[in-house]
């Protein structure tokens, strides 16, 4: 999970081939991004370890340089504001 939030935040380079661009625009979206994220989730990350995650990114000295990228702490807080806005549970109907 933390290396697909870091390479989501870390965006693409300007120096990528023109592979690296075609996988990201495929692959390198919030809603896929999110989606991997809710993968692990469901295989035993917890949700409370996401957010820290995420709060780590943005305050921890050893993430100085992935906060200076063009664009990345608006990608953060993209995925923030996923992972902390409430969650709607439907009921099922009985018949």
């Amino acid at each position: 999970m933390q290396k697909t939030v870091v390479k989501y935040v870390k965006g693409l380079s300007e120096t990528a081939s023109a592979f690296e661009k075609r996988n990201h625009k495929k692959y390198g979206g919030l809603n896929h991004i999110c989606r991997q994220i809710e993968y692990d989730v469901k295989h035993g990350v917890t949700e409370k370890e996401v957010i820290s995650m995420l709060q780590k990114v943005r305050n921890h000295p050893s993430y100085s340089e992935l906060r200076k990228g063009n664009g990345s702490m608006e990608r953060l807080k993209e995925v923030e504001v996923h992972f902390t806005r409430p969650r709607i549970e439907f009921q099922q109907k009985p018949w």
